[in-house]
C-alpha cells in the first residue's frame, strides 16, 4: 500500500495531484520531484507505480519478492538500490532485518518497504525539516536513508559486544565455564552476528559506487557529483562497522573454543577424580575378596588378631593412596 506521496519543490512538501502522472509531470515541470513511499505492495498496486515511472522489469521483481542482498544496480531511467536495515532485541539476544528497496531518477523517489524495521518515516521527517538538503533532490534522499540504515548498524553493533562481553564474563568466571547451557548460547548469538553481517557486508561495494572511489571513479548516474564526499562518510562508517563485526565473530570463535576447552578439562578432571576413588575402593575390596575365600589351610586364618590387622592394613593402605592422590591433585 502507499504510506505517503508528495512532491517536494525547493526542499518544501507541497500536496500534489493524486494522479500520478500529473504529479510527475508537475514535478518535472517546476523543478521539483515526487517521492512516494511503499510497504510491501502487492503486484496489482506496484503496477502502476511500474508504468508511470518506467521503472525496470528486474527491479520490480526484486522490489515484490524482498529476500535480496544490498546492492546497487544502474538502469536505463532509474537507480534501483537495496538496504537492509537491522534490529537487536535484547530480551530475545536476536537480529533481525527488514528490507527497503530506493528507485531514483531524475525527478522520482519511490521507496519500498519489507518488514517492520524501517528508518524511512524519520528520514522523511528530517528532510522535511531541513529543506536545503531536501533541495537537492533524489540524491539527498538516497543519503539519508543510507546514512540513517548505517548509523543504526553502528548501534547494533555495540549492543553485540555488550552481549558479547557478558558472554566472556560467564565463561572465564572463576568457578569456570559456565552452565551446560553457555555452549548453545555462544552459538546462538554467533548466528547473529552472521544475520548481522549479512546485512552489513555487501553493502560495502555499493556505497564504493556511490562514493565514486578506487576502479569506480567514473561516477553513478543519477546520483550529484557533490553527493560523492557524503556517501564516502557512509562508507566510512560502515568500514567501521564491519570492522566490528569481523572483530566479534573472531570473539565469539575463541570463546566458544575456550568454553570448550574448559569443558573438556572439567570432563578430564571429573575423570581423575572417578579413577582416584575406584583405585581406593578397589584395594579393600581385594584384600576382603581373598580373605574371604573358604579355604581350610590359608596363613592366619585361626590367628586371634587376624580381624583387626586385616582392617588396619585396608585403613593405612587408603589413607596412603588418598594422600598420593591428594597430593597429585586428583581428589
Amino acid at each position: 500500500m502507499i504510506v505517503d506521496c508528495a512532491i517536494y519543490r525547493h526542499g518544501l512538501r507541497t500536496e500534489g495531484p493524486e494522479d500520478l502522472s500529473d504529479a510527475l509531470a508537475e514535478a518535472r515541470a517546476e523543478g521539483g520531484f515526487v517521492w512516494i513511499g511503499l510497504y510491501e505492495p502487492s503486484e496489482r498496486e506496484f503496477d502502476l507505480v511500474t508504468q508511470e515511472f518506467a521503472l525496470h522489469p528486474l527491479a520490480v521483481e526484486d522490489a515484490l519478492n524482498a529476500h535480496q542482498r544490498p546492492k546497487l544496480e544502474v538502469y536505463d531511467d532509474s537507480l534501483f538500490m537495496v538496504l537492509k536495515p537491522v534490529a537487536y532485541e535484547t530480551k530475545s539476544d536476536t537480529v533481525s532485518a527488514g528490507e527497503i528497496m530506493v528507485f531514483i531518477g531524475d525527478c522520482f523517489v519511490v521507496t519500498v518497504r519489507h518488514g517492520e524495521i524501517s528508518p524511512l518515516a524519520a528520514v522523511r521527517r528530517r528532510l522535511e525539516e531541513e529543506p536545503e538538503m531536501l533541495d537537492k533532490g533524489p540524491t539527498a534522499v538516497l543519503y539519508a536513508v543510507a546514512d540513517a540504515v548505517v548509523d543504526h548498524y553502528l548501534e547494533v553493533a555495540t549492543e553485540l559486544g555488550t552481549d558479547l562481553e557478558e558472554l566472556e564474563a560467564e565463561v572465564f568466571r572463576p568457578e569456570g565455564g559456565g552452565s551446560r547451557h553457555t555452549a548453545s548460547r555462544i552459538y546462538g548469538f554467533k548466528r547473529q552476528v552472521l544475520e548481522f553481517r549479512r546485512a552489513t557486508g555487501p553493502l560495502a561495494l555499493p556505497l564504493t559506487r556511490l562514493a565514486a572511489t578506487g576502479q569506480f571513479g567514473g561516477g553513478v548516474p543519477f546520483v550529484h557529483d557533490k553527493a560523492r564526499p557524503f556517501f564516502r562518510d557512509v562508507g566510512d562508517h560502515l568500514m567501521r562497522v564491519n570492522e566490528s563485526v569481523e572483530a566479534l565473530d573472531r570473539l565469539v570463535s575463541d570463546v566458544l573454543s575456550a568454553h570448550l576447552a574448559q569443558m573438556s578439562v572439567r570432563q578430564n578432571d571429573d575423570m581423575r577424580k572417578i579413577s582416584a576413588w575406584a583405585a581406593m575402593a578397589a584395594v579393600p575390596t581385594m584384600i576382603a575378596g581373598i580373605y574371604g575365600m573358604n579355604f581350610d589351610h590359608m596363613p592366619e586364618l585361626h590367628w586371634m588378631w587376624s580381624y583387626p590387622a586385616v582392617i588396619l592394613v585396608m585403613a593405612a593402605l587408603e589413607v596412603l593412596l588418598y594422600r598420593l592422590f591428594k597430593g597429585r591433585g586428583w581428589l
